[in-house]
């Protein structure tokens, strides 16, 4: 999967761009369908929310993973706050919402997502972010469905004051 670091935002920024994601979990197309033919999520509403949340390489994510308690999360705190960043379902934070009809798949891009580590590095203790991670909203943080993950090619931290940012996390749902 191709992705690069990119240090072009100046001093003190670090960007992971990746340009291809890592992978769907089956729980992840099961419940993308549903939204796109049936207009809901596991026979209730759709999420109001997603999330991307930053875990380590503890346990990578794979297509059969399908709860965020089975991923370590990276140390809450300094800017980046359990259960990751929350994104509102439609354009507002996903820049790209279309279907390819040429390549027979559908394709959604993420806006770029930022965090700023105040009070300390990021994370606060442990590891860095070795995978992003898109989760749906269930209340219960560990319950969460992971839908996709992305591999962000090397473990990330940010010292204080550095942002951090994922940019072009894209989705694609392909025929097969």
């Amino acid at each position: 999967m191709p992705s690069h670091l990119d240090d072009a935002g100046g001093a003190g920024a670090i960007q992971a761009q990746v340009s291809e994601m890592a992978g769907v979990t089956n729980r992840g197309k099961l419940r993308l369908l549903e939204m796109v033919f049936r207009q809901e999520f596991d026979g209730g509403a759709l999420p109001t929310n997603f999330y991307v949340a930053l875990v380590t390489d503890a346990v990578a994510p794979t297509p059969d993973i399908n709860t965020f308690s089975e991923l370590t999360e990276i140390a809450a705190g300094n800017g980046y706050t359990t259960g990751g960043y929350s994104l509102t379902p439609g354009a507002v934070d996903f820049d790209v919402l279309t279907e390819d009809d040429a390549e027979n798949r559908g394709y959604i891009q993420v806006k770029d997502v930022v965090w700023l580590a105040v009070g300390g590095g990021m994370p606060s203790a442990g590891d860095g972010a070795r995978y992003a991670v898109l989760l749906d909203d269930a209340g219960v943080v560990a319950d969460r469905e992971v839908l996709g993950y992305w591999d962000l090619d090397s473990s990330l931290a940010v010292s204080e004051g550095q942002v951090l940012t994922l940019a072009d996390l894209e989705l694609r749902l392909n025929e097969s």
